[in-house]
């Protein structure tokens, strides 16, 4: 890494560090989306709002009614936040995991087979197949990584950010197909039909490129912790409680069986879930027989199959290695970890009454389709105009954060747009999933970047924003050009973009 880099990455943690909390951040950005809302109230945009078919209005948060509505829905908003139920539930049933020892077996386990400096690989690999689960792979994964790195001697943050970025940055990149496949596909195929009523889009229409662009993002990963990340953490002391750490020891002889009887206990709730999900007419599928469709009861039920997936081999583990004598033991495991959550669920508390704020206000939407209409304007060579798209994305991705909610904004116009020069609905699509990948992770705006904070203050006690960010723009960036030039090289080959997917149209 070149002093430069150094220099700038140095520049970035110390100014990162002097801003305020990231719980202000959030109250500082509504207060701003008020204004703002106040400002551009009467003001006409001429837009179109595609999801109503109307001009497009920011709406005024500082008028009586608006003010009424917010304090009225406060608590709503709050305790409805998605991302707060998925982490409480997954966190009772890691801390049941973490605190039976299991998490801490498996991990000494899998040290035994894996060789110190195969680690990065291995988890950047585990981290993009967990985008199946979507946001839960935040709450399982980020903080093993933390826990396996120091378990081997290696610097905890650096597990954590190659966790967090391989999830969050690399959200373009999927061994297996997950749920927000077809999500975004409903959206691109009602938006293509606007212009040729008769196009249809298959939900697995980017997993060509997606398989493929996995392996890129693996290598990347790797380099970018061994040689950029770890090095520069390699002067930061870990400094936090020692009883909030975990702990390292030989595993015993007692350990070793419970551990063998807890995969053979994991095994046996995998079968019994394929045996479950595989007929046709199970009840775990869509009433179209799909089980990766958003409506599939199987993907609703991903955050409980889940808890169930780490509170039940931990309750074995904690009973057959001894570390449990009592239901209380597994009470006082999941107390814990709840305990530990408290100052994310005073950020989660800003965020939700911001994102609130700013849905409300209409001002996302009103960014989006004015960058999509300058986009639009210019006119540009194919493969320039899918640069403009990611690029254009990869910004509002910094404002707006849920990947469905951009896309229902701007697939309308984005589709139809670049279906009339040639180029097909499934590329425009790509495209906006490779800028919405990688700058999700180095924006505090991510609900679930706070949650890297709660993590990361457990090793490192003065763990702030700036120093977070500093470790998550290298993967930022290394990721969007890894993505772009593998893309132009993919489509360069003419290899499949996905199934019944195309580069063209028609």
């Amino acid at each position: 890494m070149t002093s430069l880099s150094q220099r700038l990455l140095g520049w970035v943690e110390r100014t990162g560090n002097r801003l305020p909390d990231p719980a202000v951040h959030f109250l500082i950005a509504m207060i701003l989306t008020w204004v703002l809302s106040a400002l551009l109230g009467n003001v006409e945009f001429g837009e179109i709002d595609p999801r109503t078919g109307e001009p497009l209005r920011i709406i005024n948060q500082l008028t009586g009614e608006a003010v009424t509505a917010f304090l009225s829905t406060l608590v709503t908003s709050y305790v409805g936040f998605p991302p707060l139920g998925v982490v409480l539930v997954m966190v009772l049933g890691v801390g049941i995991a973490e605190h039976s020892g299991l998490v801490g077996a498996g991990l000494k386990g899998m040290l035994d087979l894996a060789p110190r400096r195969l680690l990065t690989p291995m988890l950047a690999v585990v981290s993009i197949a967990s985008h199946t689960v979507a946001d839960a792979a935040m709450v399982a994964v980020v903080p093993l990584g933390g826990t396996l790195y120091y378990a081997a001697g290696r610097h905890p943050l650096a597990g954590l950010v190659t966790a967090f970025c391989g999830i969050g940055g690399a959200f373009a990149a999927n061994f297996l197909p997950s749920g927000l496949d077809p999500l975004l596909q409903g959206f691109t195929e009602q938006a293509a039909q606007i212009l040729d009523p008769a196009v249809r889009v298959n939900p697995l229409c980017n997993w060509g490129y997606m398989v493929f662009c996995s392996v890129l993002v693996v290598l990347a990963t790797w380099w970018v912790t061994d040689r950029v990340i770890e090095p520069r953490l390699a002067s930061v002391a870990v400094d936090g409680d020692p009883e909030q750490l975990p702990k390292v020891h030989p595993l015993s002889g007692r350990e070793r069986r419970a551990l063998w009887l807890t995969l053979g206990v994991v095994l046996a709730m995998s079968v019994a879930l394929v045996f479950v999900i595989l007929p046709s007419d199970s009840s775990w599928r869509a009433e179209d027989g799909g089980l990766t469709s958003p409506d599939a009861p199987i993907m609703r039920a991903i955050i409980p199959l889940l808890f169930l997936f780490a509170a039940v081999p931990g309750i074995v583990y904690g009973y057959a290695a001894g570390a449990f004598k009592t239901h209380k033991d597994v009470i006082e495991g999941m107390s814990r970890a709840m305990s530990s959550m408290g100052y994310y669920m005073v950020l989660v508390f800003f965020a939700a009454i911001f994102t609130q704020s700013f849905a409300d206000s209409n001002l996302g939407a009103l960014l989006a389709l004015k960058g999509a209409a300058f986009l639009k304007t210019l006119g540009l060579p194919a493969f320039v105009t899918i640069l403009g798209i990611i690029f254009l994305t990869a910004g509002l991705n910094l404002l707006v954060g849920s990947a469905s909610a951009k896309w229902a904004m701007l697939a309308p116009i984005l589709v139809p747009m670049l279906m009339a020069v040639g180029i097909s609905p499934e590329l425009t699509q790509m495209a906006y999933r490779i800028g919405d990948s990688p700058t999700n992770v180095i924006t505090p705006l991510l609900p679930y970047f706070p949650l890297l904070v709660a993590f990361a203050t457990r090793y490192v006690k003065g763990t702030g924003i700036g120093t977070l960010i500093s470790l998550t723009l290298p993967y930022s960036v290394v990721y969007l050009v890894v993505m772009v030039l593998s893309l132009a090289f993919y489509w360069g080959l003419g290899l499949p973009l996905g199934i019944q997917a195309g580069y063209y149209y028609p």
